[in-house]
């Protein structure tokens, strides 16, 4: 159970570091293989590519379980402590229909990728591995939006003060 903890409070964070690290580290020799030794791979810019596509993906999820994302909560400072769980509780159920369609509409290109062989140009790797990221990302966002809202429920039941966040800017 530790492990699933620890999974749970951080594996984000985990991946968001991977995703990164691999982007930084395949830039830095791609730039010093190109104009220290004259030579660049075809393979460092999809490697760099793909890592931020799974990055932004990640990063999503990420801000949902944070409620990091950028909102207007103006009004919401004069609420008391019910109506900001409803508020909230109503755009995590907002959210959640949109992530639901997306879920459901992004596993389609998978399946036609995987249906006629399409590969990465550079690296030669399926190219249902890096779509797989959009589906993943949203079934992430899904996860943590169910526990917003179990969170949201319990806040309005009790009537305590709702996680609201945290802020990038006062």
């Amino acid at each position: 159970m530790n492990l699933l903890k620890q999974i749970d409070e951080n594996g984000e964070r985990w991946l968001l570091l991977f995703f990164y690290t691999t982007i930084v580290l395949t830039i830095a020799m791609e730039v010093l293989r190109r104009f220290v030794f004259s030579y660049s791979s075809i393979w460092g810019e999809e490697v760099a590519r793909y890592a931020f596509i799974y990055l932004a993906w990640v990063g999503a999820s990420a801000a949902v379980k944070e409620r990091a994302h950028i909102r207007i909560d103006v009004l919401l400072h004069y609420l008391p402590n019910r109506g900001k769980a409803a508020i909230y509780l109503l755009g995590d159920v907002a959210t959640l229909i949109v992530a639901l369609f997306a879920l459901y509409w992004s596993i389609h290109p998978i399946e036609i990728s995987l249906k006629f062989g399409s590969v990465t140009h550079g690296l030669g790797i399926s190219q249902a591995w890096f779509m797989a990221a959009v589906p993943l990302g949203f079934s992430m966002m899904i996860f943590r939006l169910a526990q917003s809202m179990r969170r949201d429920i319990r806040s309005l039941a009790q009537n305590t003060p709702v996680f609201e966040g945290n802020k990038l800017f006062d």
